[in-house]
């Protein structure tokens, strides 16, 4: 069994295991809901109105109830709406939430920085636990904290983590970001919003989850202009308002579908997905030799995925911020790269340690070799570092079935799909991790065919 971490470790002991059955196409179809990237930030800006705010197609995944928890905890009332995937939102008791509820949901989720400017427009303070989420890299919150001060907030440290007051409120400030970090990005425009005066953010995250943050914003009553170059000009309002939104469909599990389909040579078609948030990974999948179908019905369009038959091709590419190849799309399709004939090489720019998956592949029969260098067009920011952040995929492997270990969301939903595609029955520890992001995961392999079971 894979064992590479006290994480894993503690997951493979627990009953959380999957068996899986492999070596036949995965055929049917699945439906995506909103962004999993998007819907929870969209859930703390609720905090930021002094009036209700609902918010349809929200997936059913263990983010979305950590952050309403979190929400709940400081007095935001959270109720079903009559739709499915209908959550409605009262702020108007907000409130300070004490450090050990708080600390209920510490290591499980990154949300609790991004509630530091809304808290304290709110309250004039806020509390932030020591913070969770997947173990690929120590995405520090440095930026965070450092575009807080700026604005004004003063960071106290202490035993149980980082307490934050803003005595002379919070204020509009012009700040570059090192790297265009969706994170980062997300921290200033919830803080800017209601700060007073003019905030101009350089080099900003543009991904489409940051677009429909933004529109949100704006409904709520925000003045927000994109400009070119990675350039966010943000106007303080003194009060926002309520907001009424459908987000984004989830174009990493709609990516992630596609990547199992030429994996197991499948045909699986992705209701809600759609082509404008996911050219980039279109343009790639017909390289290797998938095809695609695009249906623009707007109730019940999307796109199908499918192998049609022969080699798939190699290819060369590397990860990037928007509108580059989306990191989280990496692991995924590098399961489906095992089967292409020839030498594929994959650059990861955006976490130097994503490629620690790799290794149960491996053992699973994959030819993957991970490198320090730099395997791209240009150098990245880990070149010298000595992370291991680029592979070389040799293919086609005839995977083989073992047990499984999941380390993280992104990696554990690409062993599940080399499980499926190899030939015999694994055990995957861990699976209850993939509901992080991925909705019924387990009820739509079953729709697609697929032989699992607890």
């Amino acid at each position: 069994m894979l064992f590479n971490s006290r994480h894993t470790q503690e997951v493979a002991l627990s009953d959380d295991v999957l068996i899986v059955s492999g070596g036949s196409p995965l055929k049917g179809e699945v439906r995506v809901r909103g962004a999993k990237n998007l819907v929870s930030k969209a859930m703390v800006a609720t905090v930021l109105g002094e009036s209700p705010s609902r918010m349809y197609d929200v997936p059913r995944i263990r983010d979305v109830e950590i952050v309403r928890g979190l929400l709940e905890l400081h007095g935001v009332k959270v109720t079903n709406g009559d739709l499915d995937g209908e959550l409605r939102f009262d702020p108007s008791n907000v409130e300070r939430a004490g450090i050990d509820e708080i600390n209920v949901h510490a290591g499980s989720s990154r949300i609790p920085i991004l509630l530091c400017g809304p808290l304290l427009h709110r309250l004039g303070h806020a509390f932030i636990p020591d913070l969770g989420g997947c173990h690929i890299g120590p995405r520090p919150i440095d930026y965070h904290l450092e575009a807080l001060r700026r604005f004004g907030a003063v960071v106290d440290k202490t035993p149980e983590g980082l307490h934050l007051s803003a005595p002379d409120g919070l204020h509009g400030i012009k700040y570059e970001l090192d790297y265009p970090s969706v994170g980062a990005t997300e921290q200033i425009l919830l803080t800017a919003v209601r700060a007073e005066g003019v905030t101009e953010l350089s080099n900003a995250a543009v991904e489409p989850e940051i677009i429909d943050l933004i529109c949100i914003l704006q409904k709520m009553g925000a003045i927000i202009k994109v400009h070119t170059n990675r350039v966010i000009e943000i106007q303080g309002v003194p009060r926002l308002g309520g907001f009424s939104h459908r987000p984004i469909p989830d174009r990493i599990e709609a990516a992630s579908w596609a990547s199992a389909a030429l994996a197991t040579r499948g045909d699986i078609t992705v209701k809600g997905a759609r082509q404008a948030d996911m050219t980039t990974y279109l343009n790639v999948f017909r390289s290797i030799g998938g095809e695609f179908e695009i249906d623009d019905n707007p109730v019940d369009g999307g796109i199908r995925f499918w192998h049609p038959g022969g080699d798939l091709r190699p290819v060369a590419l590397e990860t990037d911020v928007h509108p580059g190849f989306m990191t989280d799309w990496q692991q995924p399709l590098v399961v489906a790269l095992t089967q292409a004939n020839g030498l594929s090489v994959v650059h990861e720019t955006v976490y130097e340690k994503r490629f620690g998956y790799t290794s149960a592949l491996n053992q699973m029969g994959a030819h993957i070799q991970v490198f320090q260098d730099c395997l791209g067009g240009t150098p990245c920011r880990f070149g010298r570092m000595g992370f291991r952040h680029s592979a070389v995929i040799a293919g086609p492997a005839k995977l083989h079935a073992t047990d499984l270990v999941i380390p993280d969301l992104r990696a554990g939903f690409s062993h599940l799909i080399a499980a499926l595609a190899a030939e015999g029955t694994s055990r995957v520890h861990g699976v209850d991790l993939i509901n992080r992001g991925y909705e019924d995961f387990e009820a739509k392999l079953a729709g697609l065919g697929a032989t699992v079971s607890r």
